[in-house]
């Protein structure tokens, strides 16, 4: 497993000079990458590929020789971004997302990051040196204090309001996975996260709302702001307080989910975790999409980032998480399998069959159902069904089964289907 470790560097005034030097560099360099493709494309209708690009860097480096103080695997970094970048814009395209765009040139004042792949650096004791050309007199060697890392894959130099920063990604050895029989499901949401175990128990985590404190604050200084002249003294020392505003509260969002989600991991017997896969992107398409949920789905990473650090502290532990589609689970009652109309502020399902219940547990069960079906024994889905009722739904009335949903007439626009309910009893 590769793991990223950040740390703050502090370089001299002169090492500034350098690190800026090499970044300019490596900008110049995607921007004559980006045009190439572009002119290409143009005049042939024919893309360029990396590997054809690598192989002219040679010729690059003898026409213009300033390209020698970067490392090589430097540039070479620095072609294989713009390749990405293009290969995420064309998968977006070919999906469907008409908002995708292609990627765009690089400014004087944009520091572009430098990644050092596997050499170009030596890691001594609380030292890190890095190699280049650009002023040998000057050497780009830093004090670090960070653990002693055994296989260092790359390291990265960025820069962000002025500071300045390396990433050192590692591999370490994870403990296998070994399916013990006991799971859990998690319901991810806005104001709670919603989870629920093989004993039909609940738990639910309440998210804190930074977000909605540094709101005011936030579009009062936008409106200072937006009163002064751009560039001015004062716009400048506006939105300089604006944006350190927003920092924090990302700082204290992200802080929340790290600990929540290294608590759900250690607390829970589970080695295997259900997550609801929700696409946030697609949110502000949806019907019931408006300015106030779209505020608090978009740039605040409550959703797609928790999903990312609870995978990856599982997977330290050996433990296991798998993504459900959560389609339609808030709408269709997990005790008959009807649909319903659920709209954001409708926090109760109440159906006809006598089914009241939260909308999120509503939820997180049909998600446990899904898991269970999908990738476990049948015993642990008949045991998970037994206890949720007599836990919570009335002991008159199994729990869903796929008769019961032929007979509501919803088999095609439920969750359930009867080719998974199947695959779960084989």
């Amino acid at each position: 497993m590769l793991l990223t470790y950040k740390t703050r560097i502090y370089p001299t005034q002169e090492q500034e000079e350098v690190l800026w030097t090499l970044s300019n560099q490596c900008r110049l360099l995607y921007n004559f990458a980006l045009q190439e493709r572009r002119a290409e494309w143009e005049v042939n209708k024919k893309g360029i590929n990396y590997i054809k690009q690598q192989n002219d860097l040679p010729n690059l480096k003898e026409k213009y020789p300033n390209y020698e103080w970067v490392y090589s695997k430097v540039l070479q970094s620095t072609l294989k971004k713009l390749d990405g970048s293009y290969k995420s814009f064309f998968a977006l395209w070919k999906s469907g997302d008409i908002t995708a765009r292609p990627p765009k040139f690089r400014g004087k004042k944009f520091f572009f990051t430098m990644n050092y792949n596997q050499s170009g650096f030596k890691l001594l004791d609380n030292k890190i040196k890095f190699s280049q050309s650009y002023k040998r007199d000057i050497p780009l060697e830093f004090d670090i204090h960070t653990p002693k890392f055994d296989n260092v894959k790359q390291i990265e130099i960025s820069e962000n309001n002025g500071k300045y920063f390396i990433s050192i990604t590692h591999e370490i050895e994870t403990p296998e996975y070994i399916d013990n029989g006991l799971y859990q499901a998690w319901d991810l949401g806005i104001g709670k996260q919603t989870g629920v175990n093989l004993d039909g128990r609940f738990i639910e985590v309440k998210n804190i709302r930074p977000d909605k404190y540094w709101e005011n604050p936030i579009s009062e200084l936008q409106s200072r702001r937006d009163h002064c002249k751009k560039n001015s003294r004062k716009y400048k020392f506006i939105n300089g307080l604006k944006r350190k505003v927003e920092r924090k509260c990302r700082h204290q969002i992200k802080d929340f989910q790290h600990k929540v989600s290294k608590k759900i991991v250690n607390n829970t017997k589970s080695n295997t975790i259900f997550v609801g896969d929700l696409s946030v992107k697609m949110m502000p398409k949806s019907k019931q999409a408006n300015r106030s949920l779209n505020k608090s789905t978009q740039n605040t990473g409550y959703l797609a980032r928790f999903t990312q650090f609870l995978t990856y502290k599982a997977e330290l532990v050996g433990k296991k998480v798998i993504k459900i589609d959560e389609s339609y689970t808030s709408q269709v009652c997990c005790k008959c399998g009807k649909d319903h109309y659920m709209p954001v502020s409708k926090r109760v399902m109440i159906c006809d069959c006598g089914n009241n219940i939260d909308r999120d547990h509503n939820s997180v069960i049909d998600i446990m159902m899904l898991g269970l079906s999908q990738n476990a024994l049948w015993t642990g889905y008949q045991k998970f069904s037994d206890n949720i009722k007599l836990k919570i739904l009335s002991p008159e009335k199994v729990l869903l089964t796929f008769d019961n949903l032929r007979n509501t007439g919803q088999a095609q626009k439920s969750v359930y289907s009867q080719e998974t309910l199947c695959a779960s009893v084989g």
